[in-house]
């Protein structure tokens, strides 16, 4: 997908810079596969916010993804490509013979018309998946599993992927985009491909009611608030704080590293992600 830029008429089109979606479909989804989406505004079980910044935004539906893509060994064709308001990526809608459908993540080069397959070992293609442990060493990944049969959690995010460097005693050690290089079992599923719509990272928003509209509330900076209300509050006229970046409850923000020590996940990590 091409990126589109607008000319300056209005204050609201002179930075915007969106994604051309003229080849994506233009209808509802498929009614079968979704549900409502209630909203939290950020607030937990008791109705204290616990995660800022969240608020309002467009009525969404919920569009259920094959993330286990169980369906074994049955062809399926790819019906229509879509715009999903949950996620960064596309999706994909595929028919099968029976007349079961199901959305999946829509990788890169999947067009309408194409075919679809995924078992324990298949071809090499967009949009197809496979157990890992079957998948030849260097294919390009995306949807992978971290635990057999639990559903994809891993390289979702649109233009992301993952490759497959290796495999040693049941295992398949992944390269993220990150840098880092991980294991995960040689039975767990993944896609072929890499998620689609990888020009996301260059949209620009062009003002700020278009953020509202994803239901993204306003971030006020912690220098411009008073002492009461933030640790780097106060100060006669602009003044930059004069302390580490922190959260309005003190903890080090910026750099400073939450992971746990000695994680249970940490001896599935081979080489941690690079640092800056």
């Amino acid at each position: 997908m091409a990126l589109k830029k607008f000319k300056p008429r209005t204050p609201g089109t002179r930075q915007l810079v969106k994604i051309d979606r003229t080849g994506l479909w233009k209808g509802k989804p498929e009614k079968t596969l979704t549900e409502g989406l209630t909203k939290s505004g950020g607030r937990n079980n008791h109705g204290r916010m616990t995660s800022r910044h969240i608020g309002g935004g467009h009525k969404r539906s919920y569009r259920f993804i094959d993330w286990k893509r169980d369906k074994w060994d049955v062809e399926g064709t790819v019906e229509r490509i879509e715009y999903d308001p949950n996620r960064t990526g596309f999706i994909a809608l595929i028919q099968y013979p029976d007349g079961d459908k199901r959305y999946i993540l829509a990788p890169q080069r999947l067009a309408v018309g194409d075919k679809v397959i995924a078992g324990e070992k298949t071809d090499v293609k967009p949009g197809n998946a496979m157990k890992l442990s079957k998948m030849p060493v260097g294919t390009i990944i995306h949807n992978v599993e971290m635990k057999p049969g639990k559903g994809a959690q891993m390289v979702r995010s649109a233009g992301t992927f993952a490759q497959l460097v290796g495999r040693d005693q049941g295992y398949a050690q992944i390269k993220l985009t990150s840098g880092e290089l991980r294991i995960v079992s040689g039975e767990c599923m993944a896609t072929v491909g890499a998620v689609s719509n990888p020009d996301h990272m260059n949209t620009n928003m062009g003002k700020a009611g278009r953020n509202r509209w994803k239901g993204r509330r306003p971030s006020v900076r912690g220098v411009a608030m008073n002492p009461v209300d933030h640790p780097l509050g106060g100060g006669e006229g602009k003044s930059a704080g004069g302390r580490h970046p922190c959260t309005p409850w003190g903890k080090p923000t910026m750099g400073y590293k939450t992971r746990k020590k000695g994680k249970a996940s940490d001896k599935y990590i081979i080489r941690r992600r690079k640092k800056k």
